[in-house]
């Protein structure tokens, strides 16, 4: 169990619901202030964005590595830079959507994409950072936001285990502790042939950390798996409606969905329970539904109880039909009418 910004994140506690804005303020900050207040509504726990200029992410060149050649791809034909200038969230944003959160009654804060982020994150006092799967091996990067003394959360996309155990050591190194590992597939909508949630119980007893999951696929199910699974993060990206499109809008959710996910998310953690066999609480008034032996035609004191006479029926005041190999060819020890569950007592 850990804290981010004063939540209990663990098994113990409620599934933590992070919706990811990314790109899908589409460039207006009426429309990101809108999606705070739309997730705020869903009962989200938390606001993620992403904090870096299309400078600080890449080349401004149109050619050779800097442009999407995969017709895969949500992306292909763009290049790395238009992209990014197109999706990035302008750093005087961040404080009014923060604090519009904080209104709200979320908490909020981003992934940094290089160390002058962390420091701009830190002004603002962020609860913890998040780092994302393309920067999981920037070991730097890493070092950089532990030192900040703030819980980590990492995705885990495309690193091997070696490169996952090289992070977290790092992150313990720069003196975080409190870290969270998000199993993620770093495919942009990701098939859920492809998530292997296994992976999640395997992640917490490696490193002995949190674990959740980044998910990119379309849909709930593939979260509500992971948290019956383990999983104690999740994070989503989120939009207003995919319909006004946006570099990230094909595989978010409406506030519709993330309020069905938050909802089954938490069903599915209450019903993993524990080890548990035989009747529970609420099953105490079904009980009398079960099969029990009951005397179906009126038999005489010293009758012989047969097949003609006894017979396994609803309810399940009776004996239990397993007896009725004992009870066959027995006598009867008064007389008993059509109706009467069978005891011990009945017989001579």
């Amino acid at each position: 169990m850990i804290e981010i910004g004063g939540r209990a994140v663990g098994l113990d506690a409620t599934p933590f619901f992070i919706a990811e804005m990314s790109g899908n303020h589409n460039a207006s900050l009426d429309r990101a202030l809108a999606i705070v207040d739309a997730i705020a509504d869903t009962g989200a726990h938390a606001l993620k964005l992403q904090t870096y200029t299309a400078d600080t992410m890449t080349l401004d060149i149109r050619e050779g590595d800097f442009l999407i050649d995969d017709a895969k791809s949500l992306w292909n034909g763009r290049t790395l830079y238009d992209l990014y200038e197109e999706a990035h969230t302008p750093w005087e944003w961040h404080a009014p959507i923060f604090e519009r959160a904080k209104q709200r009654g979320m908490l909020a804060f981003s992934t940094p994409f290089d160390a002058s982020a962390v420091d701009f994150l830190a002004d603002l006092d962020v609860p913890c950072y998040k780092i994302a799967s393309f920067e999981n091996t920037d070991l730097p990067l890493i070092r950089k936001a532990a030192s900040k003394g703030k819980p980590l959360i990492i995705s885990t996309g495309m690193a091997s285990l070696a490169e996952i155990g090289e992070t977290v050591a790092a992150a313990r190194e720069a003196g975080c502790e409190q870290i969270v590992l998000l199993k993620c597939t770093s495919a942009y909508p990701a098939s859920p042939a492809e998530i292997n949630l296994k992976s999640i119980p395997h992640l917490r007893e490696a490193f002995g950390v949190e674990v959740g999951l980044s998910d990119h696929t379309l849909g709930i199910g593939v979260s509500v798996a992971a948290v019956a699974l383990g999983a104690t993060v999740i994070e989503k990206h989120v939009t207003l409606r995919r319909a006004d499109g946006g570099v990230d809008s094909a595989f978010s959710l409406e506030p519709d969905e993330v309020r069905m996910l938050i909802r089954e998310t938490a069903v599915a953690r209450q019903a993993i329970g524990g080890v548990s066999y035989g009747k529970g609480l609420t099953e105490e008034g079904s009980a009398r539904f079960r099969r029990s032996l009951y005397v179906v035609k009126d038999i005489a004191a010293g009758e012989v109880f047969s097949a003609d006479n006894i017979r396994a029926i609803r309810p399940g005041f009776g004996l239990s039909p397993k007896h009725i190999e004992q009870i066959s060819g027995r006598r009867a020890a008064r007389a008993i009418k059509r109706g009467t569950p069978v005891s011990w007592d009945l017989l001579v």
